[in-house]
């Protein structure tokens, strides 16, 4: 029978934090406080920017494409601002009380060693404070200004990814990229209803392009930072299962990405969209299949290659479906 490799890493002596270094304090002896610029960027880093603008590249096409489909014109600005705002504010929300939740293993990742609590520059119980302050407003905020159902998926796409992912499939199981994926997408479905007040099969197709888009994406940087996720106990695919695994996966979440994301086009989306879905999701699928011939071949597998070019898959697509909804 075959050993379980999740039960193989968990059982692993888990590695003791680094220890924190106290540096002399000047003066009569007490620390020195951070001034005000280094403290918002401290507080600025807990909501991970980087990724909330990726999530809000999804948001303002699938608006447009929802009002272009149900009213044949535009969203409002009112809804735009709202959404966009109440969306940064929840998935900074969702990232600072990942980082309170993580906060023992971003200290033994080097990927993650420099975040404002790993580096001690905030008190935990204060960045727990912070995303829960602002992860309430934005839920109100897009009650009070867009619509209920807009703010209900709001509040369960934080709940989602900081009690469903980080503190469950996580840390119990490789397929956490997968079905956290699940709070990656949310943001089309969010724009979509702060739209149009429910969902339809347009919201959904779209949905599953990004949910599809997200294994792959975060298998090869996993690859990419091994050694950091096995040093915290992190079950991520690459810690646990054979680098050929890995790409094989990759390979067939990215064939299924591109099938879904031509669904689209029988739906309402036009030649354009159409025909930038199948030439950039052709390159995702053939960066797939390099990074599998790498690892066939022995060589160095290069994660960071697929990694880059499937940001850039997904802004291009979602560009393309901003412009498109213009031409529908």
């Amino acid at each position: 029978m075959n050993e379980d490799p999740t039960r193989a890493l968990a059982d692993r002596p888990r590695p003791q934090a680094r220890k924190r270094i106290e540096l002399p304090a000047p003066g009569d002896g007490t620390p020195a406080r951070p001034d005000l610029r280094t403290l918002i960027g401290a507080y600025v880093s807990l909501t991970k920017p980087r990724i909330v603008e990726l999530l809000l590249i999804t948001t303002i096409p699938a608006m447009l494409v929802a009002a272009r489909m149900e009213y044949d014109g535009l969203p409002s600005l009112t809804a735009v601002l709202a959404t966009l705002i109440g969306g940064a504010l929840a998935a900074g929300s969702a990232n600072a009380i990942n980082c309170y939740i993580d906060r023992d293993i971003d200290q033994l990742m080097a990927r993650t060693s420099r975040r404002p609590l790993a580096k001690h520059q905030i008190p935990p119980r204060n960045a727990l404070v912070f995303g829960l302050v602002i992860g309430a407003i934005a839920v109100l905020g897009m009650g009070l200004l867009v619509n209920w159902l807009a703010a209900l998926l709001t509040f369960g796409a934080i709940v989602y990814y900081d009690v469903v992912y980080t503190i469950w499939l996580k840390r119990t199981t490789p397929y956490n990229t997968v079905w956290g994926g699940a709070c990656g997408a949310a943001p089309v479905l969010i724009g979509w209803a702060a739209v149009t007040g429910h969902m339809s099969w347009m919201a959904w197709v779209l949905f599953a392009v990004v949910f599809l888009w997200q294994p792959p994406h975060f298998y090869v940087l996993a690859m990419k930072f091994k050694d950091d996720y096995a040093a915290a106990g992190i079950p991520m695919l690459p810690v646990v299962a054979p680098a050929r695994r890995v790409a094989i996966e990759s390979v067939v979440y990215g064939w299924a990405m591109l099938a879904v994301s031509l669904v689209a086009v029988p739906l309402g989306a036009t030649w354009l969209y159409g025909a930038v879905a199948v030439v950039a999701g052709g390159l995702f699928v053939w960066e797939c299949h390099k990074l599998l011939g790498r690892v066939n071949r022995g060589e160095d597998p290069k994660p960071m290659r697929l990694f880059h070019w499937s940001t850039s898959y997904l802004t291009l697509l979602f560009l393309t479906l901003a412009v498109d909804s213009f031409l529908m």
